[in-house]
Formats: C-alpha cells, structure tokens, sequence
C-alpha cells in the first residue's frame, strides 16, 4: 500500500499545486487500488481533482498539525507504508517516505513570506531532507539550491520536471482579433517582480499606447506593499484580472503579443512553457531555473534591470521575425516535457523503497 498527502486539495491551483494534482492522477491509474490519497478535513479547492482520485479526508485537525499528528495517526493504522509528499511539507519524523521541494524561495526571498511561514518551513523543510527515503524537486537549478542549503547526499536527491496540460497544447484554430497586449501570469507576489514588470511596461506604453498589459493571478499582501496596487489599478492600460479558469486562460495566452514572465527566483516557473504550448512569444528572466527550463526558445532578460525588461518587451512585440522564431522553438521546447515521462520517473523511485 501507498499513500499520498493530498493536502494539495485543500489549496489554490498554482503551479505546485498542478505538479502534484497531475503526478497523482497518473499515480491513480498506475497502482490502482494500491494507492490512497488523504487530506484533512477542510474545505477542498480542487474538488474535480478530489473525486478523480477518489481522495479520502480524516482528522480533526488543518495545514501542518493535520500533517504532523493525524495523518502520521492515519499511516499507523495501515502499518506505516511508504507516503508520499508532493508539496513541500511532510510528516517531519515519519520516516517511511519520499518527500518533494519545489525550491527554497522562502531562504532566498524572506521579505515574500509571512514571519509564521518562515519559521514554519525553517523548521521543516532540514528535517524533511534529513528523514526522507529520497527528496524529488522539479530542476537541476533547485536540486543544487537544496545540495547547498541542507548539504545531503547528491544521490538522494532526483530532479522530476513539471510539463504541460494536455488542453494548452491542444489549444488551435485562429487567434481571435483583439486588443494588443502584453500578458503576465502568476502568484502576484513580491518575487515574481511585478513591479518592475508594470514600471517596464508604463515606459514602454508612452511609445506604444495601444499596447496594454493583463495581468492574470491571485494578489499577495506582498504585492500591495506602499498601497502600489491601488497606484496602477488607476492606469487604464493595465488590467488585473486575478485568478481565472483554464479556459480563459487558454484564450488569453493564445490572443496576447508575447508573454512576459521576469521572475526574480522560479524552482520551476510553468507559465512559460504553457504560453509557449499555445503558441506565444516569451520573454523572461536569465536567473534561476528559467534558462533551464525555456533553454533556447525565449527571449531572456535581466529581471532586476527595468531597462532589460523593457528593451526586451519592445523588441518581441516589434519584431515580427523573432516573434514567430520564438513561437516554432517554443512549441518544440514544451515537447520535452511530459506528465507521463515524470509520473514514470517517480514510480521508478517509488519502486526501489516498497
């Protein structure tokens, strides 16, 4: 027997929460029976997710507590079996298992998180790579991040990427004539770098004001700091339009100019390589794993320079040439990314411990 902390199904769909949701379905239809997804007793976001998996909840207890007292309660009761942790957390003593890191933003960005939120994952992020049978992360960038934090043993360590939704690549037909504009998509918190973002673009617009920008995510307090939401909520160039279903977002990133993705620091960063699936330009960051990641099918930029960004928002939405050089290589670079090839390799881990 297998068990999953589906803890992820109580949490708002973001990029790990997609990782974990894809991973498990393929889990689902490869063991069967065989495997058990569990999450606490609270209010689930991802309910399609829930009855796909035919995900049971248990406990009195939510977040870390139900992690660390209930469902360590729950493993004793089905003999301690392998469990596997697809978010970031585990049971932190609970020994029989195979843990996952997404990154370590939370040391290398402190000002993006809550003081609660720090302390929390200070504490158990060492001893979930100290007690696990194996630790899965989503790049080579974040595998060497965690060998330089937590000094563990290379070979503990494997590096499963994430991959596209089938509906982005399936997204075709004739993009729809609309408004000229710039899209951005992401948790909007402080290291996604929005705001240099939204400075670059303002620039830009002085030069190109049928250009607008859309911005497309769930806000963080971290964003809003100085009250700069409410500054650029007044420009009518720029649109939020928070969190939105798959679907709009497909139609989005198929109408938009080109793609802009600037983060400050990604383990990962998925939104690229879903742009790139419907057929848009990227531009983004030259940091962290988004070079992994993009490899040569972006257009790369100096996130910490509003100058960079800006000069490479100009060139993508004016140069028609590279735009579509950009788009052809995109669409070969998603290809090397599969939910089935990474739900295999984690499989082949999962076999060498049960």
């Amino acid at each position: 027997m297998i068990i999953v902390n589906a803890r992820f199904l109580t949490q708002e769909l973001t990029g790990t929460q997609r990782f974990a949701t894809e991973i498990s379905k393929r889990l689902k239809d490869i063991f069967g029976k065989d495997i058990i997804f569990v999450h606490p007793r609270d209010t689930v976001k991802l309910e399609d997710t829930k009855e796909e998996l035919k995900a049971i909840s248990f406990g009195k207890r939510k977040g870390h507590l139900w992690e660390q007292i209930d469902l360590v309660n729950f493993l004793k009761d089905y003999n301690n079996p392998l469990l596997i942790n697809l978010i970031n957390t585990a049971p932190i003593f609970y020994k029989n298992k195979i843990s996952t890191i997404h990154d370590i933003a939370w040391k290398r960005f402190p000002n993006t998180y809550t003081r609660s939120f720090k302390i929390a994952y200070s504490i158990i992020t060492p001893l979930m790579v100290k007690t696990s049978k194996h630790i899965v992360t989503v790049s080579e960038f974040s595998k060497k991040e965690i060998l330089k934090e937590f000094h563990t043993d290379e070979n503990k360590i494997s590096v499963i990427y994430n991959a596209v939704d089938e509906k982005f690549l399936k997204s075709k037909g004739r993009k729809k004539k609309t408004e000229k504009y710039i899209l951005a998509v992401s948790s909007l918190n402080y290291r996604k770098n929005f705001h240099s973002l939204i400075k670059a673009f303002l620039r830009l617009n002085k030069k190109y004001p049928d250009v607008k920008l859309y911005v497309v995510g769930g806000l963080d307090k971290t964003f809003n700091r100085n009250n700069k939401l409410d500054i650029y909520k007044k420009n009518p160039s720029v649109k939020f339009l928070g969190r939105l279903k798959d679907k709009e977002l497909i139609s989005l990133y198929r109408n938009a100019l080109c793609f802009a993705y600037p983060s400050l620091y990604e383990g990962f960063g998925l939104p690229p390589l879903e742009a790139m699936a419907c057929g848009t330009p990227v531009v983004t960051s030259n940091v962290s794993s988004l070079p992994e990641v993009c490899g040569k099918a972006a257009l790369f930029v100096n996130p910490y320079s509003i100058e960079s960004i800006q000069r490479g928002l100009e060139k993508i939405i004016t140069d028609e040439n590279l735009r579509k050089e950009l788009i052809k290589k995109g669409k070969e670079q998603v290809k090397k990314y599969s939910w089935e090839k990474s739900a295999k390799k984690l499989v082949d881990i999962i076999s060498c411990y049960i």
